[in-house]
């Protein structure tokens, strides 16, 4: 059990070793180009997406969100999971016609330079589907 007890106490010292050296390493360009788009923002962990992608996970009025940038400190996108409420009406009756039976699982907004997608993750039994809308309701990927 102290074994156990060793190995855990371990591994949380090295995943937090790791995510602070990620954190300095973050480019100043792109740590700028966050801090500008979301001032506001608490709690910020960066991470590397692949070998040309940061990200930042944090909090902003209450939610949790994720940015990306490219190593230039472009904004790529930004993600963040929303409530039923929070679903458009043209949305939700797509849904519920395209997916009669499916249950929503995960729903999110992913804005990017292009616009804001619903993305969805539904399921039905063991069927399980991943799509995305525009806010009028129009699949866009499935």
């Amino acid at each position: 059990m102290k074994n156990l007890i060793l190995v855990i106490a371990a591994s949380a010292l090295i995943s937090l070793n790791v995510t602070a050296q990620t954190s300095k390493n973050v480019p100043v360009n792109v740590k700028t180009a966050f801090s500008q788009k979301f001032a506001k923002a608490t709690d910020v962990k960066w991470g590397k997406e692949g070998k040309t992608e940061w990200e930042a996970e944090f909090k902003l009025d209450g939610k949790s969100y994720s940015a990306n940038y490219d190593l230039k400190g472009e904004w790529l996108e930004t993600e963040y999971a929303i409530t039923a409420n929070e679903i458009p009406a043209a949305v939700k009756t797509t849904i519920d016609k395209d997916y009669a039976g499916y249950k929503v699982k995960e729903s999110e907004i992913s804005e990017t330079a292009k616009g804001k997608v619903y993305e969805f993750e539904l399921a039905k039994g063991k069927s399980k589907v991943e799509v995305a809308f525009d806010m009028n309701g129009k699949l866009i990927k499935k």
